[in-house]
């Protein structure tokens, strides 16, 4: 290997901090009283409580000391800090786990690391979380919790990598090469060289993090939430697997359906008048799921896996489509959630919604942002990645008071109400979060005027035009063509609709062209005379 790397490696070993040498050495500073074990911070007279426990140390097997330390991460939740020193062999251990309780819903966060600042990134790593590198494809299974940055991964990762290559190299140079094919590359990013590249962070329990940015644009961060599965609240200690088979001769599957919007099964319980309960497939196909009634499927609860109610009706909205609106209830641990979901064909063009919001008028329109849409603003630096809150009916006013409410959670500590971040945000950083909240402030009093761009490759989406079927001069609409790469996310390729000749479904194709012509066609139809709205309006 070349002598600068070999240099470099050692820049990377020897000159980098430890992720937790600042809260190392300030649970180590602590001094405790054995009468309370309650101290002061030299530097906050604010009394700190620290559990000191003799344990066994796993280098040397004699006695060592392990101090708890629990405290609150700004702008995310509390945690225990564990750290262990021996003073027989010198050896020093720091570990974390959530102080808190596991969370409604999984949590999944990509970032796409593409400056130097990125790699400053705060990162919490639950003991349940599974962090992955993207670029490389490099796994970090659930294990260990850590509390650390976007710089100390990967220099964690490439320690771990470069541990026995000098004697790999000698038994196994096939071994070595292909580690060493994934080492280079790592080493780069430690030393800022290899950007962009792409991390995530999925974690069941929800008590996993990667901080945000006010400056993140085009999908740079996102945050997904889900309902956690059986087996993921089994491996949480929320429930048992169920069995996907029953001893007797019936099949416990011919009695109920699965719900696409939440992978779980549950009985069909419709709340209108029936003579029976419907007990097998065939009954399902006599129940009727009729617009303005309401259904209740018994289903279990995402959060704590005990009964619960999935509530379900069919809403027509005119001049677009009929979707199906849900909500599960939870009287158990109080768990909320609701979701919308379009019905119909799949069709053949994405489409553009734009919205000129001008007057506090405009703020009462119904929008429906389906879980495929991406919401942008430029005017107040808005964006919202498909899938990040899921399908919503509500308001425009609705939805930018939940985008607000949902980021000041993700950056604020709950009980922040002034809104100081704790002492790690930085005073650019909490300048920063206040001009962006109060930019949103002023789009929901309708302050300034702005347009709001919904785009849907499955055209699922749709603003209340109060004039229909009369244009909207402040609403606009634009058809698309998907590209390839979006149908494939979106599983279209992969979907076999059409009987092909030899008896077997094929994947049925539209002529594009064709589909160009169309959505010009109707672009033109629909609004042949539009100009930008006057300011006065």
């Amino acid at each position: 290997m070349a002598e600068s790397d070999e240099i470099d490696r050692a820049d990377v070993r020897e000159t980098r901090e430890s992720p937790f040498a600042t809260l190392q050495k300030r649970v180590a500073g602590l001094k405790i009283q054995d009468s309370d074990n309650i101290s002061h911070d030299e530097e906050d007279d604010e009394p700190q409580v620290v559990d000191r426990i003799e344990s066994l140390c796993i280098n040397c097997e004699d006695n060592g000391e392990t101090r708890l330390f629990l405290t609150k991460i700004p702008y995310f939740r509390e945690i225990i800090i564990m750290s262990f020193s021996c003073d027989h062999c010198g050896f020093e251990n720091t570990d974390i786990q959530s102080a808190g309780q596991i969370q409604e819903r999984g949590a999944k966060y990509t970032l796409n690391v593409t400056h130097v600042d990125d790699m400053e990134r705060q990162i919490v790593k639950s003991d349940n979380a599974i962090l992955r590198l993207e670029t490389l494809d490099i796994e970090v299974p659930a294990g260990r919790g850590r509390l650390t940055n976007i710089e100390g991964v990967v220099c964690d990762i490439l320690k771990d990598l470069e541990a026995g290559q000098r004697q790999r190299k000698k038994e196994d140079p096939d071994l070595w090469q292909k580690i060493d094919d994934l080492v280079q590359p790592l080493l780069k990013m430690a030393l800022n060289r290899n950007f962009p590249f792409t991390i995530t962070l999925d974690d069941s329990s929800g008590n996993s993090w990667i901080e945000p940015s006010s400056t993140d644009k085009d999908g740079k961060y996102q945050k997904s939430e889900y309902a956690r599965t059986p087996e993921q609240n089994a491996a949480l200690g929320l429930g048992e697997v169920p069995s996907s088979t029953q001893e007797n001769g019936n099949s416990h599957a011919d009695s109920e359906s699965v719900l696409p919007s939440t992978g779980l099964t549950a009985h069909v319980v419709p709340q209108i008048p029936t003579t029976s309960t419907p007990t097998d497939q065939d009954a399902l196909e006599d129940v009727d799921i009729l617009e303005g009634h309401s259904y209740s499927l018994p289903t279990p609860c995402p959060g704590c896996t005990k009964p619960a109610h999935l509530n379900l009706q069919l809403v027509n909205i005119p001049f677009f489509k009929q979707v199906v609106i849900s909500a599960v209830m939870c009287t158990e641990c109080n768990y909320r959630s609701s979701d919308v979901k379009t019905g119909g064909e799949i069709p053949r063009l994405g489409k553009k919604i734009y919205l000129d919001v001008r007057e506090p008028v405009d703020l009462h329109r119904d929008i429906l942002k389906s879980e495929t849409c991406y919401l942008k603003i430029d005017e107040i630096d808005v964006e919202v990645a498909p899938g990040t809150m899921g399908g919503r009916f509500t308001t425009v006013e609705g939805l930018l008071t939940q985008i607000r409410d949902d980021t000041k959670g993700t950056v604020f500590d709950m009980d922040d109400e002034e809104g100081s971040g704790g002492d790690s945000m930085t005073e650019p950083k909490r300048q920063a979060w206040t001009r962006f909240f109060d930019k949103i402030d002023q789009a929901i009093k309708a302050e300034l005027q702005y347009t709001i761009l919904l785009e849907d490759p499955l055209a699922n989406s749709y603003v209340q035009n109060p004039w229909a079927p009369e244009p909207d001069p402040r609403l606009r609409e634009e058809e698309y063509e998907r590209s390839e790469e979006v149908e494939d996310d979106l599983g279209l390729s992969d979907m076999k609709t059409k009987m092909g000749e030899g008896g077997e479904y094929v994947r049925e194709t539209f002529d594009k062209e064709d589909g160009k012509g169309k959505a010009k066609a109707k672009a033109a139809e629909v609004l042949p005379q539009y100009e930008p709205p006057d300011e006065e309006l």
